[in-house]
């Protein structure tokens, strides 16, 4: 037989070296492998305490009725007392009863001990299955969990005690973990979408730059223009995802005291300069508005309102912020002119990527994330955001928080 060729020994080798290995097999916890579980070892706690008690109280029982009998009265010395048909001496008598009455409590707890014992261990099994039952739930409920599955819940309603507070417990972990991959899933996909737009930008100018053999200065200097836009543009979208991500379903980590009135000051004179090119009228009414929550998100809650006020305001429009407190806490209010918007459409502003009445899709500066930044934002902080319609043309935003 013909030996095969050098290099196909030296190619199978090859093959064979580099073939990937296959991908090891989950591992499965045995049932054995876990010991006796807990159902079995509370039933023989509580079988084995049934019968040290049962015992006991057999052993107290022979030794009250040896006691009782030796109180009988003894008759006159001398006499004779048939027991059982057995001619006993007065002396014997009282010996006798009591070695009878042992004999048969002896004889009555033989039978009844078992018995006991047994129905013990029935009624502990029976018991403890019904205690544990709750705990094997949530068992199977974190067996059935997948990443697609977070939905699912323990609905144990009539769990009493510490079983009702491990359920609530595991369900609320369960609402925190759908909250942070919904918040995940969310980020990913916003990102994916909206990142084509100034990715396609880059790639379009480098193209069309470099297939040009006559691109002077002036023209690089174009596409490095549009090229810096287009990555401040992606930057502000990836700090706008992130932060969202970041606040949808979080818990807050810095909370203190915060003054509302405080916050929209900075946030004014942030947006004071494109004010004045736009000729905005600018009215602030700042009373004081205590509330406890992150520094740092509340002003950006005020950053964005101002920003977007400003930046879909028409010429030689309006701009009115205040602050106060109301009967349920206090409120953070930006008023502005701007185009008019349809009440119908008014709740798809807080949804991302959303301009005003103008589609995500549209070349209008800013990433749409603002407003969905500050519905996160306030409901971390418990509190409530709502947008009004201006007659004429323009938004009124409201955001309700608690007293601090």
């Amino acid at each position: 037989m013909a030996e095969p060729a050098p290099s196909t020994v030296r190619d199978a080798g090859r093959q064979q070296e580099w073939a990937p290995a296959p991908p090891p097999e989950p591992a499965r916890v045995r049932r054995g492998s876990r010991g006796v579980g807990l159902r079995p070892r509370l039933t023989l706690v509580c079988t084995v305490v049934v019968a040290l008690v049962s015992a006991l109280l057999l052993w107290l029982g022979w030794l009250l009725v040896g006691g009782v009998a030796r109180s009988v009265p003894s008759l006159p010395a001398g006499t004779t007392v048939r027991v059982g048909g057995v001619a006993i001496p007065a002396e014997r008598l009282n010996e006798a009863i009591g070695a009878a009455a042992r004999a048969d409590v002896l004889r009555a707890g033989l039978i009844a001990f078992p018995l006991v014992v047994a129905a013990a261990a029935v009624v502990s099994w029976v018991l403890v299955g019904r205690v544990l039952g709750p705990l094997h739930a949530v068992t199977a409920t974190a067996r059935r969990l997948t990443v697609e599955s977070l939905d699912t819940r323990t609905g144990l309603k009539d769990a009493r005690g510490e079983v009702a507070e491990l359920a609530a417990g595991f369900d609320a972990m369960l609402d925190r973990l759908q909250a942070a991959f919904d918040a995940q899933r969310r980020f990913v996909a916003n990102a994916s979408h909206e990142l084509r737009t100034p990715l396609s930008v880059l790639r379009t100018e480098v193209d069309v730059t470099l297939a040009d053999p006559t691109a002077d200065v002036e023209e690089l200097r174009r596409m490095a223009s549009v090229v810096r836009d287009a990555t401040r543009r992606a930057d502000d979208l990836i700090s706008g995802l992130l932060l969202l991500a970041h606040t949808e379903g979080a818990e807050l980590a810095d909370v203190r005291a915060v003054d509302l009135a405080d916050v929209v000051v900075p946030a004014l004179a942030a947006v004071r300069a494109e004010a004045g090119r736009r000729g905005l009228r600018t009215q602030l009414r700042a009373e004081p508005a205590p509330t406890r929550g992150d520094p740092v998100l509340l002003e950006r809650v005020a950053g964005n309102l101002v920003e977007n006020a400003v930046r879909h305001n028409v010429a030689g429009g309006w701009l009115e912020v205040s602050t106060g407190t109301t009967e349920d806490g206090v409120r953070l209010q930006v008023g502005s002119s701007g185009p008019e918007i349809p009440g119908d459409r008014v709740a798809e502003l807080f949804e991302p990527f959303r301009r005003g009445p103008v589609a995500r899709t549209a070349n209008t500066p800013g990433s749409g994330l603002g407003l969905s930044i500050v519905r996160a934002v306030v409901q971390a902080h418990h509190g409530t955001v709502r947008a009004d319609p201006v007659p004429g043309g323009g938004l009124m935003v409201t955001v309700q928080l608690p007293a601090g």
